[in-house]
């Protein structure tokens, strides 16, 4: 049987054996994983912000920016919500929670009006993330939702109902800093529920040709919804995603984007990266599937910058 100083001396030795590009990429994972546990943690907000993670057009990292900020955050000493309102269940999947048929879920929430914190899970992914997922029953909540009295503000009543969502007089240590909801690449009712529910949105921009595309419908949705339903509503985030510095197309359409929103555009650009990519399909995200990857590291840089910039003034 190995004793545990057999195994030091068969361990590689990463500080006299630096040339190995194995050992150093071994290495680097390690630290990066470790960390996570050990990095101090940011000041938490004096009330719950909830975000509004939407663009119609699919493909730009929704909820793959949904998930890891998320998950960044959470590694940062905050305590995160996720509402998956995504028929799709692609967050839920990602956050490593089961979402098939018959769990209890947003659709229980939004429909029955079942309490959040009922259909609610814990995330593998940490101890400070939970999650409502979303299963397929979700598809038919438009429909059902048309005859509802006050359909468009069912999320917001679950969401504000939620006795650990609130202020920190109010609710205390055990409060939720960040609540993310994850919306359907679509402006229908689940969207619209989402964007009365929010304090903030997050607009994920893929750095492509077609980036601004559908951008101006979204934007006159929020600008309705501020009218008429959620005045406290505010674009605070652009986060620009699958940036290929490689590429003068890629900086030129972040400099676009810049020029429309200024400052509410992130300073970090999350990369094309295919880590990012895989690591749902292992029911993680990219923070646990590959810390060290450059889409890690650049989602935690981002969720850093949400956490210190703080909530809009309004």
């Amino acid at each position: 049987m190995r004793t545990a100083a057999d195994i030091a001396v068969a361990a590689p030795d990463f500080d006299h054996d630096p040339g190995t590009p194995l050992a150093q990429a071994a290495e680097h994972t390690v630290l990066a994983r470790h960390g996570a546990r050990m990095r101090p943690p940011l000041d938490r907000p004096g009330a719950t912000r909830i975000f509004v993670v939407a663009n119609q057009k699919g493909g730009v990292g929704k909820t793959t920016s949904t998930v890891n900020v998320a998950a960044a955050l959470a590694q940062l000493g905050q305590r995160v919500l996720v509402v998956d309102l995504d028929p799709q269940g692609n967050a839920s999947t990602a956050l490593g929670v089961d979402h098939r048929r018959g769990v209890p879920s947003t659709y229980d929430a939004l429909v029955e009006g079942a309490p959040l914190e009922e259909v609610s899970s814990p995330s593998p992914e940490s101890e400070n993330l939970f999650v409502v997922p979303a299963t397929i029953d979700l598809a038919g909540a438009e429909i059902e939702l048309v005859s509802v009295v006050a359909r468009e503000s069912r999320l917001r009543k679950a969401i504000h109902g939620h006795p650990l969502v609130g202020s920190a007089d109010e609710v205390g240590e055990d409060r939720f800093d960040y609540v993310l909801v994850d919306c359907p690449p679509s402006l229908g009712l689940l969207t619209l529920n989402a964007l009365v529910a929010g304090n903030e949105m997050m607009i994920p921009i893929q750095a492509e040709y077609y980036a601004l595309e559908g951008l101006g419908q979204l934007l006159e949705t929020v600008e309705m919804v501020r009218a008429h339903l959620n005045q406290g509503l505010e674009v605070s985030t652009i986060l620009v995603t699958m940036y290929d510095a490689r590429t003068r197309l890629a900086a030129g359409v972040a400099d676009e984007v810049r020029e429309h929103f200024g400052d509410q555009v992130l300073k970090t650009f999350i990369p094309r990266s295919v880590r990012v990519s895989e690591a749902p399909s292992y029911g993680q995200t990219v923070m646990t599937y590959d810390p060290g990857s450059p889409g890690a590291l650049s989602y935690l840089e981002a969720a850093r910058e949400i956490a210190t910039k703080g909530a809009p003034t309004r």
